[in-house]
């Protein structure tokens, strides 16, 4: 047993002041017999997003380049030029035909058919 907590206390302070790596902030839940996944991604439009189902891994991919020059202004400092930010999500076995994908006003929404889940459950024999 660990008398530090396996989050120290300080992490969350740092946090405010430190970028996170993942700006992609998501509800998942159950409806219907689908799981249902609903990510926000803000300033981004339906072609900045790319979603792929691979080896059991859902991967969302969000990425802009806003490399327009505009001659008539005079930038003094310019962060939006390039924007990209991924999520993954483990599925397992699922067939990647079923998975359905809808983009509207900011939020991605996913739906993921549940598959059966078989019990492979063996006794051992205690000799």
């Amino acid at each position: 047993m660990s008398i530090i907590p396996r989050r120290f206390y300080l992490d969350d302070f740092f946090d405010d002041f430190v970028p996170s790596k993942n700006d992609m902030k998501c509800d998942i839940y159950e409806k219907e017999g689908k799981h249902h996944i609903e990510i926000d991604v803000p300033g981004f439009k339906k072609e900045d997003i790319k979603i792929e189902a691979k080896n059991g891994y859902l991967t969302i991919t969000a990425e802009k380049n806003n490399n327009e020059e505009e001659k008539d202004k005079n930038y003094i400092r310019q962060e939006r030029i390039y924007s990209k930010v991924q999520r993954s999500f483990y599925l397992g076995n699922i067939d990647e035909n079923d998975i359905e994908a809808k983009y509207e006003d900011g939020t991605l929404k996913i739906s993921i058919p549940k598959k059966e889940q078989i019990e492979n459950k063996k006794y051992i024999e205690i000799k």
